[in-house]
């Protein structure tokens, strides 16, 4: 039974018994992670949703996934951070125990992709456009175009959306074998090729092992950088890589980072990575920021009307993680909820993402606001200073913020880079080092550094 199909068709039935406002807000964001031991196991985002579901909604939820599967299941709903910890342990007892499963089981393969994550519901900008038609490019054209993709960037940017984009297009377009895991995964199953089952043997986890991710179409593998550490692991996706590079299967990657700055992998698997098309998803401009907002607000159809002013200042505020900005708007139709339905004027906005803006925004937006007044002072455009324009009016403006950014953030000069239009970092470490040597002898500048300094104030 597919856990994603069945939650679709759960929230369809429930979507009809509820107002747009309740289902939006309490299960829009929930998911059925699995069905076990008689317990349906359902994500949700917050404590809140979790109290709220468990008191005003548990019988609504128990009697429509029972009608639809026809068993009475128990319903367990936690936190991610719960899951993970429940089932750590218990994939340890599977793992086990199962050499008493017969090959068939052993066989089973999973696509493991979110249905949800198409190109129908990405939002393009100037930010990932690169991105999506190279992703589009490989879905359309498997195996022949772009080969591997990598695709990287800071996290909640939508890599992973895209990831599942190409697999779901793939499966609906063809008869292809698509499997997406994370590299944990990837790991987790080549420890488990020294098991002994009955026999003393580790013959069935080597097969399933080789069936899983050799006799495939499609790779896609999440956070390759988590491969860094584990040697052993990261020859077995080498021999993994081209057994399916070779049969021109379409092999797919993820980073927070580019091949050239994933230093705790071998080179000849960095090299490999750079054999295709590398694209990086830079984090996403206000224009962006507020587009996805507002699909957001559409797609929820909610009862009170969301304002264009609510949606700047979420927009200006929140920040470049595409998760934390629609959790925002969870958060706002939440608190206008538990406020008697209270109308979504700019003063409760404020006052419902106090906290969402403080605890998640103060370190991501610390580099943006640093190029601003950095930008300000030297009356450029932020664009300028992110720009490839070298003239001297831009460059050494584009220096001082990148030198302030590493001195008061202490953001990687990788990460530093992405913010400064995706240069490299050793152009970014270039930049910091030219102005710490001219600050050792130009008393003019360390008096413009220090004015900068007290006029951003990060502590």
């Amino acid at each position: 039974m597919n856990v994603d199909i069945l939650w679709t068709k759960f929230l369809n039935k429930i979507k009809t018994e509820l107002n747009s406002l309740a289902f939006d807000t309490w299960f829009s964001d929930t998911r059925l992670y699995r069905l076990d031991d008689g317990k349906a196991y359902i994500i949700v985002p917050m404590p809140i949703h979790k109290q709220h579901l468990l008191e005003k909604y548990s019988e609504l939820i128990f009697n429509n996934l029972n009608e639809i599967t026809g068993t009475n299941f128990e319903i367990v709903l936690l936190l991610q951070e719960e899951i993970e910890k429940i089932f750590e342990k218990k994939e340890q007892i599977i793992e086990n125990n199962t050499s008493d499963q017969s090959n068939t089981t052993v066989n089973k393969i999973q696509t493991n992709l979110n249905p949800k994550y198409t190109f129908e519901t990405f939002i393009v900008g100037n930010s990932n456009k690169f991105a999506h038609a190279a992703a589009l490019s490989v879905a359309e054209n498997p195996g022949n175009m772009y080969n591997p993709l990598f695709i990287y960037g800071n996290s909640g940017l939508g890599k992973t959306h895209l990831m599942h984009a190409i697999g779901n297009y793939i499966i609906e377009n063809s008869n292809r074998r698509v499997l997406y895991v994370t590299s944990d995964q990837f790991i987790q199953d080549f420890i488990g090729i020294n098991k002994k089952d009955n026999n003393g043997t580790n013959f069935n986890y080597i097969d399933f092992f080789k069936n899983k991710y050799r006799n495939i179409d499609v790779l896609i593998i999440d956070d390759i950088q988590f491969l860094g550490g584990a040697t052993q692991t990261q020859q077995e996706f080498f021999h993994t890589f081209n057994t399916l590079y070779n049969d021109s299967k379409q092999i797919i990657i993820s980073s927070d980072r580019s091949p050239d700055d994933l230093k705790l992998l071998e080179d000849r698997l960095r090299t490999r990575f750079r054999w295709g098309l590398t694209v990086n998803i830079r984090q996403p401009d206000f224009a962006l920021r507020t587009a996805i907002l507002r699909k957001k607000i559409i797609a929820g159809n909610f009862e009170q009307e969301i304002s264009d002013e609510v949606v700047d200042y979420i927009a200006s505020n929140i920040g470049t993680d595409v998760r934390e900005l629609e959790g925002s708007i969870t958060r706002l139709i939440a608190y206008s909820t538990i406020m008697g339905g209270a109308p979504i004027t700019l003063d409760l906005a404020i006052e419902a993402l106090k906290d969402f803006i403080s605890k998640g925004m103060g370190e991501k937006n610390d580099i943006h606001r640093i190029q601003k007044i950095v930008s300000e002072y030297f009356q450029i455009s932020v664009e300028d200073i992110k720009s490839k324009k070298r003239n001297s009016t831009i460059a050494l403006p584009r220096h001082i913020a990148i030198y302030l950014c590493r001195n008061l953030t202490g953001e990687s000069f990788p990460k530093i880079g992405i913010e400064f239009g995706g240069k490299d970092h050793s152009t970014i470490m270039y930049s910091y080092e030219k102005i710490e040597k001219e600050l050792k002898v130009n008393k003019d500048l360390a008096n413009i550094i220090e004015k900068l300094t007290k006029d951003i104030g990060i502590v």
